[in-house]
Parts: C-alpha cells; sequence; structure tokens
C-alpha cells in the first residue's frame, strides 16, 4: 500500500510538471469556437471571472534548482557541445545526462544496465526530476554494478541499499584494481614493473601505449565501500577496510547529504562533532578509532583531512623521485590539466611503468573524491601508505592500521567476507552488532558437552568494519554511559565481576566489558569434556586441538577463578591478580589500557617501577626458570615456553610416535614435521598437514603452551598463574622441572 501511494504521488507530480511546462509553452489547447453561436438569453449582471491554468509546486524543485544537478553551463553537461557530432557518448551519457541515466536504468522502456543511444549535447540539460524520480528508480533501484571485481573475475555488485542507490549510479567511478590490471595485463606475462613496456596492438587493431588510467570525479560510493568494491588499486597480499559504517542513519550518501541540493547536513555532524559549523570545519574531525599517527608528522590531533594531505605529499614525492630515477623522466602532476600527469614538456607523461602506474593511479582516487576524509579515510590511508611502500618509500614512521578494535583491515574482522555474515557462534566478538544483541537478549556464554564454546543470545550478524560506538556506549543512556554488565560468565561456567558489593556480590564495572570478549573460548572444563575416557598417552585420531583462541587477557587476569588455561589436578592455582599501587589499584582493563587506543598506559607502570617497559619490570624475587638471570619476570615466561615447547617435541616424537612442529601464524597451530626440520610438512596437494597423533597427555600441554603465545600481556596480567601452569605442564609430560621454582 504504503509503494501504491508513493507511486501514485510520483505519477501526480509528473502530470503537475507536465502541465507547467506545456503551459509556460503555450502548450495547452484551448477549445474550439462553436460553429453556430445559441440565440441571447438575459444580460448577466456581472461578468465571471475567467479561470486560470492551475498553479502547480514542483516538491524541492529550489531547493534542485540551485544544486550541481541543475548546474547546465557548466562542464559536465557542456563538455559535448563543440563535438561533431554533438552528443554525449553511450560511454558517458549515463551520469551527464538525464535521458542517458534513464537509459540506462532501462526507464525508458530499453534493456536495463546499458546506455543504448547517445543523447544530443543540447539534451544535457543536468539532472532533472524524472532521473530520480520514476517507478524503476523508486520502486526497483535497490543494488549497484561497480567497475571492480571479485576474486573470481565477477562484477561486484552492492544490494540492498535503497535510496542511496540512485547516487550511486553514478558516484562510484569508472576504473577499479581489476582495470587497471587488466590494462596492464594487454601488455604481456611477467612484465617487469620498473619497466616502461612496448606498445602493443589491441582487439581492435589499435596501437596502445601503457598510460595514465583515471578513477573519474566524485567516486564517494567507491570511497564509502573501500575493499567491498575494490574502486582503489589494492595491492596484492594486502587487506583493507571495508564499507565506513560510521552511525546508523549517517552511513550512506541519503543520510548525510541533502538529496537535493546536494550539501552535507552540517548541523547534523555537529550534534556529535564539536566545533563543526561548515563543510570546512570537517576537516578537522578526528574521532576516537582514529589513534595513529596516520602520516608521521609527530600530530595525532588533527582532522583526518590533514593526515591523508599528508600521506599525499610524501606519495607525490616518491613519485616524482621514481619517475626521474626509474622511469627516467621527470613527472609533474596538474589536477585541472587532463590527463592529469605530465613530463618536462606539458604533455601527458610518457614513460610510464607498471609500478608508477599504480601509484599514480591511487594518489588520483584519493584527489578526486574531495570528501574522501569523510566518506572512508581509512581506505584511503591504506591505498597511500601502500603506494608509498610499493614505491620504495620509507613506512617506517608511517601508519595503516588502526588499534585492534576498530582495525577493519585486519583478519578478525575480514574472516567473513566471502559470505558477508559473521555466524552467532563469533559475532558477539567480531561484529559491531553482536555484542548490543549478547547483551539485551541477556546471552551467556555455555560449554556443550563436546567442549565446544558457543554463544547463546546473538544471532549471525553483518560483516562490520570494526566497532562503532554502540558497540560499547548504550544508545540508550546519557553519553558517553557503557552498557552495565553485573559479571560475566567464563567458558569454564564461572561468573565473575571486577566489582563488588559489600555483601560480595557481583556488580556492574566497566572492565566487565571488556572481557565479555577476552575471555578466550576454551578452559579446563571443555578441555576435559573433549578427552573425557581416554587414555593418557594413547594416540587417538578423534582428538583435535583445542584452541583457547587470541588475547583472553581477562581469563588470565582471573587466573584459578575463571580456570580458562589447563589446570591439572591436585594442583593449585593463584586467583584474580590484584596489582596494587600507592595511589590505588591498578588492576582492571581501563586501568592499565587506553580504552580506544587499546595501548598500555606505560606511563602509569613508570611511576612505581622506574621504566615505561612493561617487559624489563620483576616484582617477585624468585628465579621461576632457574636461569640465573637478572630479568623481567616476561623473560622468566619465555624461558618456561620454550622449555615447554622442548618437551612437546620430545612427547610428541617418543610418545604420541608422530614428530610435531608448531606455526602460530596458522590455523590449527600444530602439524606433522615427520623429517624433524623444524618446518610444517605439506600434503601431495601443497597443504599443510595437521598434527593426527593426539594423546589426551599432549593436548593439554599443547593447549596450555598456545594459551601463553596468544595472550601477549600475559606476563603482565598474572604472571604467577601463567608460570605456574607452564611448570606443570613441563612436569605432566616427564620434563625435570626441580630446577623451577612454582609460585
Amino acid at each position: 500500500m504504503q509503494n501504491t501511494k508513493r507511486f501514485l504521488l510520483i505519477i501526480a507530480i509528473l502530470a503537475a510538471i507536465a502541465i507547467v511546462v506545456l503551459a509556460a509553452c503555450g502548450g495547452i489547447p484551448t477549445p474550439a469556437p462553436a460553429t453556430e453561436a445559441p440565440p441571447p438569453t438575459a444580460a448577466p449582471t456581472a461578468v465571471p471571472a475567467v479561470p486560470e491554468g492551475p498553479v502547480v509546486e514542483v516538491p524541492y524543485e529550489a531547493l534542485w534548482a540551485g544544486s550541481a544537478h541543475n548546474a547546465v553551463d557548466t562542464e559536465p553537461f557542456r563538455h559535448w557541445d563543440g563535438d561533431s557530432p554533438a552528443e554525449v557518448p553511450t560511454s558517458c551519457a549515463k551520469c551527464h545526462s538525464t535521458a542517458g541515466y534513464r537509459d540506462y536504468l532501462g526507464a525508458d522502456g530499453s534493456e536495463a544496465l546499458k546506455v543504448d543511444a547517445a543523447v544530443p549535447a543540447a539534451d544535457a540539460q543536468g539532472i532533472q526530476c524524472v532521473a530520480c524520480h520514476n517507478p524503476v528508480t523508486t520502486f526497483q533501484l535497490t543494488s549497484v554494478q561497480f567497475p571492480g571485481k571479485d576474486d573470481e573475475g565477477n562484477t561486484i555488485t552492492i544490494t540492498g541499499l535503497g535510496d542511496a542507490a540512485r547516487c550511486m549510479v553514478c558516484h562510484q567511478g569508472r576504473e577499479s584494481k581489476a582495470s587497471v590490471d587488466a590494462f596492464i595485463a594487454q601488455f604481456g606475462e611477467n612484465l617487469d614493473p620498473d619497466a616502461a613496456p612496448a606498445p602493443v596492438k589491441n582487439a581492435q587493431g589499435t596501437e596502445v601505449t601503457l598510460g595514465f588510467r583515471n578513477i573519474h570525479y566524485f567516486a564517494a560510493a567507491a570511497t564509502l565501500y573501500g575493499g567491498m568494491v575494490r574502486g582503489g588499486y589494492q595491492y596484492d597480499g594486502m587487506t583493507y577496510d571495508s564499507k565506513n559504517t560510521h552511525v546508523a542513519g549517517y552511513d550512506s550518501c541519503v543520510g548525510c547529504h541533502d538529496p537535493h541540493t546536494l550539501k552535507v547536513k552540517v548541523d547534523e555532524c555537529a550534534a556529535c562533532h564539536e566545533g563543526v559549523a561548515s563543510v570546512e570545519d570537517l576537516k578537522n574531525v578526528r574521532m576516537v578509532s582514529s589513534n595513529p599517527d596516520y602520516d608521521g608528522d609527530g600530530n595525532v590531533e588533527e582532522g583526518m583531512y590533514y593526515e591523508i594531505q599528508g600521506l599525499q605529499e610524501i606519495l607525490m614525492a616518491g613519485i616524482q623521485k621514481y619517475a626521474k630515477d626509474k622511469a627516467g623522466a621527470e613527472i609533474t602532476y596538474d589536477p585541472a590539466t587532463y590527463p592529469y600527469f605530465l613530463g618536462a614538456d606539458g604533455k601527458a607523461y610518457p614513460n610510464w611503468t607498471p609500478r608508477l602506474l599504480k601509484a599514480a593511479y591511487n594518489y588520483q582516487v584519493s584527489l578526486k573524491d574531495p570528501g574522501a576524509f569523510a566518506h572512508g579515510n581509512k581506505y584511503i590511508v591504506q591505498l597511500l601508505y601502500d603506494s608509498i611502500e610499493d614505491m620504495g618509500g620509507d613506512v617506517s614512521a608511517l601508519a595503516r592500521t588502526d588499534a585492534g578494535h576498530f582495525a577493519g583491515d585486519t583478519l578478525p574482522f575480514r574472516d567473513w567476507d566471502d559470505t558477508g555474515v559473521v555466524p552467532y557462534s563469533c559475532a558477539k566478538c567480531h561484529s559491531a552488532t553482536g555484542m548490543p544483541q549478547f547483551i539485551a537478549s541477556g546471552g551467556t556464554v555455555v560449554v556443550s558437552g563436546s567442549g565446544t564454546t558457543l554463544t547463546t543470545g546473538v544471532g549471525p550478524q553483518p560483516s562490520a568494519n570494526g566497532f562503532m560506538c554502540v558497540t560499547c556506549h548504550d544508545p540508550n543512556a546519557e553519553f558517553p554511559a557503557r552498557y552495565q554488565i553485573a559479571q560475566v560468565t567464563f567458558p569454564s561456567g564461572k561468573s565473575l565481576s571486577f566489582a563488588k558489593d559489600a555483601d560480595g556480590k557481583n556488580v556492574a564495572d566497566d572492565s566487565n566489558l571488556c572481557v565479555l570478549c577476552h575471555q578466550g573460548r576454551e578452559s579446563t572444563t571443555s578441555v576435559n569434556n573433549a578427552l573425557r575416557g581416554k587414555e593418557d598417552d594413547t594416540p587417538d585420531s578423534k582428538i583435535s586441538f583445542k584452541n583457547i583462541h587470541y588475547l583472553a587477557a581477562g581469563a588470565t587476569l582471573f587466573g584459578g577463578d575463571a580456570a580458562g588455561a589447563y589446570q591439572y589436578a591436585g594442583k593449585e592455582y593463584v586467583g584474580q591478580n590484584m596489582h596494587a599501587a600507592p595511589s590505588g589499584a591498578v588492576n582492571k582493563c581501563k586501568d592499565c589500557h587506553d580504552v580506544h587506543a587499546l595501548q598500555p598506559k606505560v606511563e602509569t607502570c613508570a611511576a612505581c617501577h622506574g621504566t615505561d617497559e612493561p617487559k624489563d619490570i620483576r616484582m617477585s624475587a624468585p628465579d621461576y626458570d632457574g636461569d640465573g638471570a637478572t630479568e623481567g619476570v616476561a623473560g622468566e615466561v619465555e624461558t618456561l615456553e620454550e622449555a615447554l615447547y622442548a618437551e612437546i617435541l620430545r612427547y610428541a616424537e617418543t610418545t604420541a610416535g608422530t614428530p610435531i612442529v608448531y606455526s602460530s601464524a596458522a590455523y590449527p597451530y600444530f602439524f606433522v614435521d615427520a623429517d624433524k626440520d623444524g618446518k610444517v610438512d605439506k600434503d601431495d596437494k601443497g597443504a599443510n598437514v595437521r598434527y593426527n597423533a593426539w594423546t589426551p597427555r599432549l593436548l593439554r600441554a599443547a593447549f596450555n603452551y598456545q594459551y601463553a603465545h596468544k595472550d601477549p600481556g600475559a606476563f603482565v596480567h598474572n604472571p604467577k598463574y601463567v608460570i605456574q601452569f607452564l611448570i606443570d605442564s613441563i612436569e605432566d609430560l616427564g620434563g625435570n622441572v626441580a630446577g623451577y621454582t612454582r609460585p
């Protein structure tokens, strides 16, 4: 019904527009005079007024009239006036004429997704009402095809767009990584990336020379959707940010721009961003998720516009140096003169190499979307950084990736891009919306009979580009209030909190929010469940490795209370690490870490310990690892890790009967090493051979080794707990622990 009403309204508006136009042109016919006048009757006492034509007010017409879409005397619409024939070609008409836009969508009755005919230049009269207001765009246009290709070579299409699709049909650019690669590929295989290839003949027999490829202008959608649509040149082996989701309601074209004036809704930006009163002020915006000094100038307070500007300057310097030293010809850039990159003679640059083209393309991508600093600043940072590095530039002072919670280019958020959906078992911690849903539904963590840790109370979530404000901050409370979590249930089934009331009951604390995720996914309980009924030293092909998961700092900090590591029967383990300081306790997540940058507050450490290097700190006197060295407790833990790994190697070969090797970067981490060369064995297809001779005793020790390895701050979070379970694991494998001191 709602769609029907909208359709009737649109038809009425279009009819009204037609009436106004016809009236203005004298096009409304008047009745023909009667052939025979009737006999007169009594004269009227007054002459009736002649009714005037209908007065129709077209909605939003005044707003549209002052927009760039109606600037019919500007270059985007007048470029073809002097051509012969004077027409907008099919390759341009989609976005530079109303008729071409409608033709592309099939709103004129033609085939959709192609422009069938050029448009006379005289008809390029801006983007008029009927371009966006017609049955096709209103009821059918919800997805948009982009120039980019996926890994299988398929056209990338973004679906479920709503009204923003109208904008993105044009504001997407005309090139992509795929088209740049395809253009370079014409010149042959195994090209020297630093040499200008010889000209070749294309399929039409025309000679082609390697030259610049232009993204085109105002490719805002390509910037906004980042790595999803691959509009920039994305270097092989690198991962890129996905769509910039910003906040709900302000993550689309029509969310941030008035659809008729096209202006940014600055007054709405100002609601959250202090000091914003104009578009120019937006250049100074920098959110808490943007912590690093991207351009290396030492200023982490400047807006993202200026961080990008700094990287642009570094890249341009690199392009010019490379062009002179490697390509053999000086290069200049003129943003107003096509094809932008020019040689010393002011003509098109002549000595393009594949490497130079990729970097120059990304430089242009960053410039030709003037709102890139708002649309997708992290994506642009990554493109510029990678181009600088590929050109041989020094990136040691630059930054590419954000703090973990906001690192949209990393695997914790990009692992599900093939489906776009984070499954329920991962969504709580690896999506922007999973945590709020988990909290709202009263979700808990349970351990299944098979030992698999599951999250309940949260369903599959869309893949995210890192956390958003509302991931941790309660939108129903006064900002910046966070969700109130009274206690956290760990994988062991134990419910704990950083705070208790006078009666010892768990109560809410901000740091509880952190350990909803930083708790691991396994425990003593789940490992025992998986090994129930099996013989300690008998290999069993049904046993598979149990992975604690990553950064289980909360479980480490609570130690034996949470039982996150494997705790051996008959042994005692320390509980929560209560780290005191003269000025007050320092034993919660937020006490030791910046809640947005996530970095340790090393200045807090230095106040008591006299050093801002946590690895050098040692609070306890015993020589736990027995090596006689004077070292920080991190060194004690490291030595014990090495000793445990040596015992794992020995036991696997002598008792389990199959040599083993550990690889920290490849799941499931433990693999077969039959020839004992310290490298992972490969099968006949080149795949890693996962370890397949687990015994319960070996699994328990390997679980603890992985635990210590995957919490890089374990030596601070709870060193005594870590030392306890490392020594116990060595002992259980038959290792000599006489020289160690167990806390």
